[in-house]
């Protein structure tokens, strides 16, 4: 058998077309370099590969699966068209999680020795040991979003005998590496006895803004806050004045609200603060990786078979 396949901006790969004919000859794979060309073939198509905005996604007559190639796409892409149909939509999670766990790791590790302290020392060619270490096996890790790259966090963390809280709305059944799994609600009760706040969820109605002023109130001022999930997911601003002001102790960021972030907001020179410019997934063998994860949801869909990462799409993952 076979099926036909639009392939949209910005995925337009040659060498995927090829891989796909080799393991599915009788597919149909249209490689469009643009929109309008998408939209002169999509009418017809089975999947498409890409971003399906709304006027694309009008054209298509017999769309049955969107695949995204991104764990979480930018808001916009779950449009309501697109929510309200029949059209299955997976995408890309559990292709960066390892990467994204060790970034963490790093984030951790430098708080609890002090780099947040010593690198600005460093520059100013000061010589002060002026820092407290944090003995990890007597802190406490939450870690907001038990997803794949959530639990690549807890088996990194408690690899150096922390304890691990987490925090998810859909998990039911908890990691051996955590010891207590509590659903968002319990993020106030939780967030008192945390050293560090570690946040991997996804950009979706629920978790935009989900951490600004009153929650880093909530937290210890000794404590640390972590966000490699999604910038929207917290209030840059909030943070900022958190730090200022004393709230918590520091804060490692690899996501914006805004990206790349304006020269002059007031995070870059906010105590306690380390910054990487959203490259936490970085790391070998990506294009690999989602690669083929799509082109065995290919075979799957051709064989009518469960695809993988199948998304909610109300909820954007």
């Amino acid at each position: 058998m076979g099926f036909k396949l639009v392939i949209c901006p910005p995925d337009v790969e040659e060498h995927l077309a090829d891989r796909l004919k080799e393991v599915i000859p009788d597919i149909d794979v249209q490689l469009c370099a643009t929109v309008g060309e998408a939209m002169e073939v999509i009418g017809d198509a089975d999947a498409a590969y890409g971003d399906i905005v709304p006027e694309l996604f009008e054209r298509a007559q017999n769309l049955k699966w969107i695949a995204c190639s991104r764990a979480g796409p930018p808001a916009g892409y779950y449009h309501q068209a697109l929510i309200d149909s029949e059209v299955v939509v997976t995408n890309a999670r559990g292709t960066l999680h390892d990467h994204i766990g060790v970034h963490v790791m790093a984030f951790v590790l430098a708080f609890a020795r002090g780099f947040q302290v010593y690198i600005p020392q460093q520059l100013e060619r000061t010589w002060r040991r002026s820092y407290d270490t944090v003995h990890l096996p007597d802190a406490t890790a939450t870690i907001v979003g038990l997803g794949a790259i959530g639990e690549q966090v807890a088996r990194r963390c408690y690899s150096f005998g922390m304890n691990i809280i987490g925090i998810d709305p859909r998990r039911v059944e908890r990691l051996p590496e955590v010891s207590e799994l509590h659903g968002p609600e319990a993020l106030p009760q939780v967030l008192p006895r945390s050293d560090f706040v570690i946040v991997t969820v996804p950009q979706t109605p629920e978790t935009q803004g989900m951490f600004a002023a009153t929650q880093f109130r909530q937290m210890k001022s000794s404590a640390f806050f972590i966000n490699v999930g999604r910038g929207a997911t917290v209030v840059l601003d909030d943070l900022a004045e958190a730090l200022r002001n004393g709230e918590i102790a520091g804060a490692g960021l690899d996501v914006f609200q805004v990206e790349p972030l304006p020269s002059d907001h007031s995070l870059w020179t906010a105590p306690g603060v380390l910054l990487t410019p959203h490259m936490a997934g970085n790391g070998p063998n990506l294009p690999q990786r989602r690669d083929d994860l799509f082109i065995e949801n290919c075979q799957r869909f051709n064989e009518g078979r469960e695809l993988r990462n199948v998304v909610d799409k109300a909820s954007w993952f």
